[in-house]
């Protein structure tokens, strides 16, 4: 049996937060629809913060590793969606049946630099996180331009 599921890869620029938040919720909402994959630019490493945020709403994303978008190279992919202004700049040609689609989101972690405390940060992460998860929620429609 072949697996019907669509391949998507999910793109910011350090593979830390938003791009990790998003494949832990199309994994949580959608996996039996899409089959979910994340990288980075420039991957870094997972963000604690966007770790816990998660956590916070039972999606579990403690085990992921941030990845470079060059791994998936030749890789097949039905949506390749951009997070963040730089990885769209950045965004490596993808052949084939490749959809390509932006929605950015808010840097977490830039916007709690700022912040005083951490549950001020932290208050950055939730907001990204229920706007990444309302945009999961609504796809496939959300993924058309």
């Amino acid at each position: 049996m072949s697996d019907a599921r669509q391949r998507i890869l999910i793109l910011c620029t350090g593979n830390s937060c938003r791009s990790q938040m998003a494949e832990g919720w199309i994994r949580h909402l959608r996996g039996d629809e899409f089959e979910p994959f994340s990288a980075g630019v420039a991957p870094g490493r997972v963000d604690p913060r966007a770790v816990a945020a998660m956590w916070e709403a039972d999606v579990d994303i403690n085990g992921h590793h941030s990845k470079s978008v060059d791994d998936f190279s030749g890789q097949e992919f039905d949506w390749v969606v951009t997070v963040c202004d730089s990885a769209r700049e950045q965004c490596p040609f993808f052949p084939g049946k490749t959809r390509r689609v932006h929605v950015g989101f808010d840097d977490p972690p830039h916007l709690a630099a700022g912040a005083a405390t951490d549950e001020e940060a932290m208050g950055h992460y939730r907001r990204v996180r229920d706007e990444i998860r309302a945009f999961v929620e609504a796809m496939p429609g959300s993924l058309e331009e």
